[in-house]
């Protein structure tokens, strides 16, 4: 029986670093992770035990922290553009570099009315992400958002759902709305202005789900991505997951009191989830 190496990569995994810019005055902070893989000509190490070809893991991450203090890591797409040239250019035996990264969001502290210069408090656990898929004839960005969660008390519906003998849930026309985001979008263009079209991107995120009148999760889902896709020329997809977090009215009445929509209970696992991806039409 013949037998052959298909698909194979190789990398490092889980870099962390925090990268420390100062000037005048004032200090800035990034806290990311990445995580590099290569595709290639590895057959030998697999076969043979023939390692001329396998750059080591240690030497990925020394890479990453000599380029982060010769380049700056934001935006995140930039820097691993920084990567992925350095690393084709030098090592002739890799077809493709993938760089996944992650950042983590720390914002000043206030400090006399205004923001600190030094000192900062987490974002909780929103991340900041993006995927790099680079080989010699060019490179493939996506950017996105993790764990961002978000809630609204207002301009949320469920109704007129598919219902069978199992079914137990009520109707209700004016419900909470409590989802965790998660998006990633493909960028048509190498060049982009990443850290901007970044920001502005979960900001509109954001107004949307504020301002949209949901009647379902599918329902809020699309209208965000459709905002994005509608009003940024150089994002050709957006990748949606949406789970939510459910809340139901406390019954107050054995306590001898109503509930007017003031008391909700958390109703934990399971919650649903929705996820879609949205393309512009070719």
């Amino acid at each position: 029986m013949a037998i052959h190496l298909a698909e194979n990569t190789y990398g490092s995994s889980r870099i962390h670093m925090l990268r420390v810019s100062k000037q005048q005055g004032r200090d800035d902070i990034r806290e990311i992770a990445l995580s590099i893989r290569f595709e290639g000509d590895f057959e030998g190490a697999h076969t043979r035990g023939d390692n001329r070809k396998i750059l080591p893991a240690d030497t990925m991450n020394n890479t990453v922290y000599a380029l982060a203090r010769q380049h700056s890591i934001e935006p995140l797409e930039n820097f691993g553009q920084h990567l992925i040239e350095h690393f084709l250019t030098y090592n002739p035996q890799v077809n493709r570099v993938v760089i996944e990264a992650s950042e983590n969001i720390w914002n000043r502290l206030p400090h006399g009315g205004k923001p600190h210069a030094s000192a900062f408090v987490s974002g909780g656990s929103e991340e900041r992400t993006c995927f790099l898929s680079g080989a010699r004839d060019g490179t493939q960005a996506r950017a996105g958002i993790r764990n961002l969660a978000v809630l609204k008390t207002s301009k949320a519906s469920f109704q007129d759902f598919k219902k069978d003998p199992y079914t137990t849930l009520q109707e209700d026309r004016d419900s909470i709305l409590s989802i965790v985001i998660g998006a990633d979008w493909l960028y048509s263009e190498e060049d982009a202005e990443f850290g901007p079209l970044w920001h502005a991107v979960r900001k509109m995120l954001l107004e949307t789900f504020a301002e949209h009148e949901s009647h379902s999760l599918q329902h809020t889902l699309y209208a965000m991505g459709d905002a994005i896709l509608s009003n940024f020329e150089n994002i050709s997809e957006i990748h949606l997951s949406l789970p939510s977090k459910q809340f139901y009215l406390a019954d107050l009445a054995p306590l001898g009191m109503d509930n007017p929509g003031a008391v909700f209970l958390s109703r934990g696992e399971p919650h649903a989830t929705v996820e879609a991806t949205l393309k512009k039409n070719a």
